[in-house]
């Protein structure tokens, strides 16, 4: 890359937190300009566009930026541990069986849609497969199955672990969040004629009703101011299981490598796979202890940051440049929430499942943390913590799904 402007790593870091209050100041903000701007371009898209544009035009050279190691390494197993602190199984078991079989029928979507489009999509471009290296179109595949099952962190957990390169990751983002928003722009369109659409489909809505009036008591009875203590066990929990997580991966990697060579294929020589692996479980183990109080106090915020911070210093290793190139991913994408979508709504007619399970079902897979509330307060501004829920289940899955997804995909492509 050319001499760039900015090589000190502290200045780069101190410009995306600016970028991140920037965006996120003004998509909160009245002014006529700017809610003309978010009501066609998602703030996430932002996060991610406006850093790589640094890297585009070499004011920072994402490559030989230490951020984005930091992030993935140091924040991201702690992001997940504090987004699964409030993983609540019983609650989301007692959304009804419906509810769950929507949730788990849009990920079954996504992890066989993306072979079902990378095999369509050989049959015209046949280049998409029977090749290798970290630019195929298989590995970056694998990124956006972390998204459309998890979300953000599992994304980046799915770039480390099928080691995926630059420039396809460059244009998988895109796709990623350009068909994803477009599907949920669907889903909102769907629930202004919620009503209309149950009573077509013969739908049972008195769950949703009781769920409703569930969810503002929780929210009254829980929400706490956070103090200096608060904030420091978020800290202590979220970078002390990230510790952990590491230990656990220096032990095991090695004794994977030494004993059982033949494992490398399932990524179990990756360091950073066991780091996620680790980080993911203690998170779960921990949303059943005390541990899940800081829940209340802000402890999924404190995650949330922490990946935003991940999601912009990814931004800085794209190049926007490289998304013309490949007009044909977007088609791929295309096809592979097409696939996605005939499942879930197949699946509805078949058990009459509320619109509301559908819907928020898919965003809890599709969108995550981010969007799964926006679509569940479509139906009722009550509902919005619904789509956390089933969001946060997402995280759970889907470090597992896209690397089954990623297996599957390997298989196909080579």
């Amino acid at each position: 890359m050319e001499s760039v402007l900015i090589t000190n790593d502290a200045v780069v870091l101190g410009v995306l937190a600016m970028i991140l209050g920037a965006v996120f100041y003004t998509s909160q903000s009245e002014h006529p300009a700017c809610k003309a701007l978010y009501k066609y371009v998602p703030a996430l898209l932002l996060c991610y566009f406006i850093p790589s544009l640094l890297n585009t035009f070499n004011i920072v050279d994402g490559d030989a930026s230490k951020i984005y190691y930091v992030a993935s390494r140091y924040l991201l197993p702690a992001c997940l541990v504090l987004l699964l602190l409030n993983l609540d199984l019983k609650a989301i078991l007692g959304l009804g069986p419906k509810a769950i079989v929507m949730f788990l029928t849009g990920t079954v979507g996504i992890i066989i849609g993306g072979p079902i489009a990378l095999m369509v999509m050989a049959q015209f471009s046949p280049e998409m497969i029977g090749v290798d290296g970290p630019e195929t179109v298989w590995r970056g595949m694998t990124t956006v199955a972390g998204s459309w099952i998890g979300g953000g962190a599992n994304q980046a957990a799915m770039k480390e672990i099928y080691e995926v390169g630059g420039d396809v990751f460059s244009a998988m983002v895109t796709v990623d969040i350009i068909v994803a928003n477009l599907w949920m722009a669907v889903l909102l369109l769907m629930a202004g004629n919620a009503r209309k659409i149950d009573a077509s489909t013969g739908a049972d809505t008195s769950a949703i009703e009781r769920l409703k009036d569930k969810m503002n008591d929780y929210h009254a009875q829980n929400d706490n101011m956070a103090s200096t203590k608060d904030l420091m066990g978020i800290v202590a929990v979220g970078f002390g299981v990230t510790a952990l997580g590491h230990v656990f991966a220096d032990i095991v990697t090695p004794f994977f490598v030494e004993n059982f060579p033949e494992t490398k294929r399932f990524s179990f020589h990756s360091k950073f796979f066991w780091l996620i692996i680790s980080s993911t479980a203690m998170g779960v183990a921990l949303s059943f202890t005390r541990a899940r109080k800081l829940e209340s106090v802000g402890a999924s915020k404190v995650g949330t940051v922490y990946l935003y911070i991940l999601i912009a210093s990814i931004g800085l290793h794209m190049d926007v440049t490289k998304i013309a190139e490949a007009p044909k991913l977007f088609i791929l994408g295309g096809i592979w929430m097409l696939v996605h979508a005939t499942l879930m709504l197949t699946m509805a007619k078949i058990i009459k499942a509320p619109l509301f399970y559908m819907a928020v079902g898919s965003q809890a897979n599709v969108g995550g943390a981010a969007s799964a509330p926006v679509v569940a307060s479509a139906f009722h501004p009550a509902l919005a913590p619904v789509g956390v829920l089933l969001a946060i289940f997402g995280y759970l899955v889907g470090t597992f799904g896209a690397w089954l997804c990623g297996q599957i995909l390997m298989t196909i492509a080579l």
